[in-house]
């Protein structure tokens, strides 16, 4: 196994690790013909690349998800532990279950994030997509490390302060092949010099070459690598330490990196921590959306809203909008608030009653996000450039109770990262509605030999006589008021001609 990144990944764990930490830097990887994965002197294979990039994708995303998921769950054991209560035995048991997950998930990245490291010793060819190919492999392992170096600085810093929390994760369990000591070790190894230097040449590549050569690409896969690694908090940290100018100096920063330091870096008016809690899942935004925070538009769209609508929006300044096809890139379905669900006769219902604390703070949203599906206001949703929503033409009550129902139903399930419409045990975004619109017949496609919906396809229904009416749209942060389903139409034919390669 070459560690490369290892820095990264011997400290990413997120919870915990079963390799030591190296004492020497392990020999390097000859750029000779055949050594390098589709590469021979220069020689890439961009036929190779989309594969490999829809794996790492869905690698990446359920990394993301687990992610969120740490998170969260720390915010729970901290709340337990402020109301004076231990570690319960289901808290200490999912513990150590996601443990097993998190290890299958990292042996995964660290493979990954060392399977283009040769690619840096090959000069960069002269062909545009050859090159591209090289950028985008490279990119990968950086992304790879990327994504479990914020691990270690968004969850295992955060779990390791807490005392209760560092001492249960250093015990030994062996019914969970957990060793004695692996947080101390992971911690250890996580500032390792050797495994730094690692580090620091995939990183000043992509500063001189990478970033330049993948902005701007018309390749969906080409721009979620590139956008992966833009958005790493640690990533655009070290960026807004050091100026762009000085990528010789990037790991210097990253040598001396810890939760200790971060916490200091508040005096230089940089806090890490609201750079990661207060975006998805610890990414960094390149920006907020067009309608977010606009009170006008929240009070619209608020007052249009009927239970059972669905909401479409397009963030393209988030990572997942690089690789979902078409032009809208998420979808929800709004369940009402308690007024208009005891008009529904549903406020009592037992689908109902367990959320109404929720719903009464205006969290009315059900969306499946990585982190599983959750229920979120709507101002927390419009952080978008477009949103759309979408009505039946003709419905009776009794058919919008129903599709509260079932989106109420979904609620807790986790993130379908294989995008199958035909389970429901897991459930992705355009899924939900899916599921929620059990009768109506949506437009699927095949996707790694599965049936799948995207939000493009959920949008489709909306334009000529379909079964659903634009109840309301926005694009580009500006309302449509006239004939919105022929500007939606527009919207969607338009992408349909991008990805065929029209325009």
């Amino acid at each position: 196994m070459n560690p490369y990144l290892s820095a990264c990944l011997l400290g990413g764990a997120l919870l915990f690790s079963t390799l030591p930490a190296r004492a020497a830097e392990p020999p390097a990887v000859p750029a000779v013909a055949g050594a390098c994965p589709g590469a021979a002197g220069g020689d890439f294979a961009p036929a190779d690349m989309p594969a490999r990039i829809a794996a790492f994708q869905v690698l990446a995303e359920e990394a993301l998800g687990l992610r969120e998921q740490a998170i969260d769950f720390l915010a729970d054991l901290k709340a337990a532990d402020a109301r004076g209560q231990p570690l319960s035995g289901g808290q200490l048991r999912r513990l150590n279950q996601g443990a097993a997950v998190l290890l299958e998930q990292r042996q995964a990245l660290l493979a990954l994030a060392g399977r283009y490291e040769c690619w840096l010793d090959v000069p960069v060819p002269a062909d545009p997509v050859a090159a591209r190919v090289q950028a985008t492999g490279i990119a990968m392992s950086l992304a790879a490390a990327l994504l479990l170096y914020d691990n270690y600085l968004t969850a295992v810093g955060l779990y390791r302060a807490t005392p209760a929390l560092r001492q249960h994760l250093n015990r030994k369990d062996q019914g969970f092949a957990i060793s004695q000591g692996e947080l101390t070790r992971i911690s250890a190894s996580f500032a390792s010099a050797v495994n730094r230097s690692r580090v620091r040449r995939g990183l000043i590549w992509h500063e001189n070459h990478g970033r330049q050569l993948l902005a701007g690409s018309a390749n969906g896969d080409e721009r979620y690598v590139a956008a992966l690694v833009a958005q790493s908090p640690s990533y655009n940290m070290v960026r807004r330490v050091r100026p762009v100018g000085y990528a010789e100096n990037l790991m210097g920063f990253f040598g001396v990196l810890s939760v200790d330091t971060l916490n200091q870096l508040k005096n230089d008016g940089v806090n890490f921590f609201s750079m990661v809690f207060g975006n998805a899942v610890g990414l960094v935004e390149s920006r907020r959306g067009k309608l977010d925070g606009r009170a006008e538009v929240i009070g619209k769209v608020g007052g249009a809203l009927q239970a059972g609508d669905i909401l479409l929006e397009k963030t393209p300044f988030r990572l997942t909008d690089a690789f979902i096809p078409g032009h809208w890139g998420h979808a929800a379905v709004w369940v009402g608030g308690e007024a208009e669900l005891r008009e529904l006769g549903l406020w009592e219902h037992p689908v109902v009653r367990p959320h109404q604390e929720r719903i009464r703070a205006g969290r009315g949203v059900v969306e499946a996000l990585r982190g599983g599906v959750k229920m979120n206001t709507l101002a927390h949703f419009v952080n978008v450039d477009d949103l759309a929503v979408l009505r039946p033409r003709t419905t009776s009550a009794e058919e919008r109770r129903e599709v509260v129902l079932q989106a109420l139903r979904q609620v807790g399930k986790a993130y379908d990262f294989n995008f199958d419409v035909e389970s429901t045990d897991r459930i992705v975004c355009s899924e939900l509605v899916y599921h929620a619109y059990g009768d109506i017949r949506w437009p699927t496609a095949r996707h790694l030999g599965r049936s799948t919906v995207s939000p493009d396809n959920i949008a489709v229904l909306a334009t000529g006589d379909g079964p659903f009416a634009v109840a309301v749209l926005y694009h580009d942060g500006r309302e449509i008021g006239e004939a919105p389903e022929r500007y939606l139409e527009s919207l969607v034919q338009r992408e349909v001609v991008r990805l065929a390669g029209g325009g």
